[in-house]
């Protein structure tokens, strides 16, 4: 089939982002392997397109102008997930997951087969592939602490490679260099007691969803923590919980200060914006911390 048979046009963005917030993407695809990927890739480099790779949406302020590039969409079409023993370990099982798995159904399939260590994980909305690239985490793991290995593009080559702690950071990874693309990637997970495994994720979900705004459009925490602070901490004591600039429906959340939100999802992407920069100012003004973003801008700046 050629290339062309998968790309749309002006597909609207808004939909595909947990904010609610993006116009149309000149040219969008949803790829079912990594060669479509590398033939997408390569049709934007005939056509001078600016690619972004979106995954669940969850982690991207997408511009109400639209975005006039190639979004290469890694979403259902590359979902697959299997569990095999480990043939090194029987105490061990490896999952691996492609990169459009939601991080949820990855962690909730391990927590199926009693497996330790990636409870952290099922509460997380967003993607395999994201999760990855941004070494995602929550209550003290993350990413870096299970894989074990990465299948990934570069220079139009399929690659995989086996991983450590020391490729992984702070929500950043040797993946999030430009020119990578995660494809999927496999966990070394313990067996343990189903009971407790699932004990401990149903402990999560609830703490999560006592402290998180999590049934308003958000892309989850947006700043990153400040080394030595927390930043819904700082945002809290620069007496912004709750927080509006106008009706638009930006907000920080009354529940956690460390989420901006869109209420009704009627606030557009720079309304959003707006808030956010007048909350790094006023921080910044009080506490003497700038506040860095995790959240990806998608066309448009911040």
């Amino acid at each position: 089939m050629p290339i062309e048979d998968i790309i749309r046009r002006d597909v609207i963005l808004k939909p595909l982002t947990t904010m609610k917030t993006g116009g149309p993407a000149s040219y969008f695809a949803e790829p079912s392997c990594a060669e479509e990927i590398i033939e997408l890739l390569k049709y934007a480099k005939d056509k001078s397109l600016e690619v972004f790779i979106l995954g669940n949406g969850s982690n991207v302020i997408a511009d109400d102008r639209g975005f006039d590039g190639l979004i290469i969409k890694l979403g259902n079409n590359m979902s697959g997930i299997k569990v095999e023993d480990d043939p090194e370990d029987p105490d061990y099982k490896l999952i691996t997951a492609q990169a459009g798995c939601l991080l949820s159904k990855f962690g909730n399939t391990a927590a199926a087969e009693g497996l330790e260590g990636a409870e952290f994980s099922c509460g997380i909305p967003g993607s395999v592939g994201g999760a990855v690239f941004m070494n995602a985490g929550a209550y003290g793991r993350d990413i870096s602490d299970i894989a074990v290995s990465v299948s990934y593009i570069e220079d139009g080559e399929a690659k995989a490679i086996g991983v450590n702690k020391g490729m992984f950071g702070y929500r950043t990874s040797f993946f999030a260099h430009e020119g990578r693309i995660v494809t999927g990637f496999t966990a070394r997970l313990k067996k343990g007691d189903p009971d407790a495994v699932n004990a401990l994720v149903k402990e999560l979900r609830d703490r999560r969803t006592a402290s998180q705004p999590l049934t308003v459009p958000s892309c989850g925490s947006t700043f990153k923590r400040p080394e030595g602070y927390f930043a819904g901490k700082l945002i809290q004591d620069s007496g912004l919980k709750g927080f509006s600039l106008d009706d638009s429906g930006a907000k920080v959340s009354p529940k956690h200060a460390g989420f901006v939100v869109n209420n009704g999802g009627t606030a557009g992407s720079e309304d959003i914006k707006r808030l956010i920069r007048y909350i790094q100012d006023k921080v910044f003004e009080d506490s003497g911390v700038r506040l860095e973003c995790e959240v990806r801008f998608l066309g448009g700046e911040q």
